[in-house]
């Protein structure tokens, strides 16, 4: 069915209910990165008093108004507000004109289709921090259902973002559940055995402490470099791994065999403390910013997967600027060395958990997928 074309800015108004953060009487404030890309909810705000907010703070929202980032819209930053806050100038606060011609709940579903988006970005302005004026969506058209339709569509979009918010729920629960086992395991074992101190903390008494380079023979020195004619095909067949942010780095390797890859710098060691860990079966390529580690004879590669996860690399990170764990720091980070037939125990006891983990991304992946399908077929995208 064919509906008429509506401006945007005949149905939607921009609130400007402008106040005193501090007289205000209110309690939290949303900016920018409290809005995640693609997230109908705000889980995330600051609290009003806890430090200096800037004369842009000054825009109230009430529960149920849209929040629009306009600053760098690609990040498709729209929110639904649960609770009375103040924002930036820059996040704008939307709502109906008049509900009974435009439904709350519908809104929001309007300003995540493609097409919405699209026309966003092409009209923004700048470069380097490019934003849009609310002038320039007014004139956005977009078909507008009967009140009725809009109810039976808002019904069906909210239930698929529901399920899609309690799967995130799950995985959270999940992620907590994994936390709290590595505790247990990597401090008790798997039969709650004593304890004995070490530099590291408490581990099980028949458990040893060694050196991650004691554990894992570091390959960083048996490198293959790859000729031109297989760097370009580096991407294709066999998978990539390297350091976050730099996989485009010309000094490539290809290496045949499962091994554990500790990110030694790139990105994500400028945000935090601890590199990422992949682990490598068969053949792949990789660059020079990861380490590569074999596993010795009684090393169980999926045990220190989980432990070189739970661990603190804070001591073994130098640097400033370009943060890294050089191969010698690296190896030298002490590591609990169970018998091996507790590590394999320890394994099993975390396949469930991963098992449950990727059963709730499925769910996740396709009920995004779901609610991108009735976005697209019954707002035209």
């Amino acid at each position: 069915m064919t509906y008429p074309l509506i401006k945007f800015g005949d149905v939607v108004r921009q609130v400007k209910d402008k106040v005193d953060p501090q007289e205000s009487g209110l309690e939290h404030y949303v900016a920018g990165e409290h809005m995640d890309t693609d997230n109908l909810h705000i889980r995330r705000w600051g609290d009003i008093g806890d430090g200096y907010l800037g004369p842009a703070f000054h825009m109230r929202f009430k529960p149920g108004q849209v929040l629009y980032g306009s600053r760098r819209t690609y990040l498709r930053k729209v929110a639904v507000a649960e609770f009375e806050g103040i924002t930036a100038n820059t996040t704008y606060v939307i709502e109906p004109k008049d509900p009974e011609v435009l439904l709350p709940d519908f809104l929001p579903f309007v300003m995540q289709t493609d097409s919405f988006n699209e026309h966003s970005i092409k009209q923004s302005k700048g470069s380097v921090n490019p934003y849009i004026n609310f002038s320039d969506i007014a004139w956005y058209e977009f078909p507008l259902p009967p009140v009725d339709e809009q109810r039976r569509i808002a019904d069906l979009l909210w239930a698929a973002d529901n399920a899609l918010q309690e799967y995130e729920r799950l995985k959270q629960e999940n992620k907590k559940l994994r936390d709290s086992a590595r505790k247990h395991f990597f401090t008790f074992g798997t039969e709650n055995a004593k304890t004995k101190d070490s530099k590291i903390g408490k581990l099980p008494v028949s458990w040893e402490l060694k050196s991650l380079g004691e554990a894992f023979e570091f390959l960083d020195n048996m490198r293959i470099p790859l000729k031109d004619s297989e760097r370009n095909k580096r991407k294709g067949d066999y998978p990539y791994y390297g350091a976050v942010g730099i996989i485009d780095h010309i000094d490539d390797y290809i290496f045949d065999e499962t091994t554990l890859l500790l990110e030694e710098d790139g990105m994500n060691l400028l945000l935090r403390s601890s590199p990422v860990v992949f682990k490598a079966v068969g053949k792949y390529w990789v660059n020079n910013h990861a380490h590569v580690l074999r596993p010795n004879e009684n090393t169980v590669t999926d045990f220190y997967m989980e432990y070189l996860e739970y661990i603190s690399y804070e001591p073994y990170v130098t640097g400033t600027y370009q943060k890294k764990i050089t191969k010698s720091d690296c190896m030298a980070i002490p590591v609990v060395y169970p018998p091996l037939n507790e590590q394999k125990e320890i394994v099993e006891k975390f396949s469930e958990i991963h098992q449950a983990e990727v059963s709730i991304n499925n769910h996740i992946q396709a009920t995004k997928q779901l609610k991108k399908e009735l976005l697209s077929s019954m707002l035209g995208g």
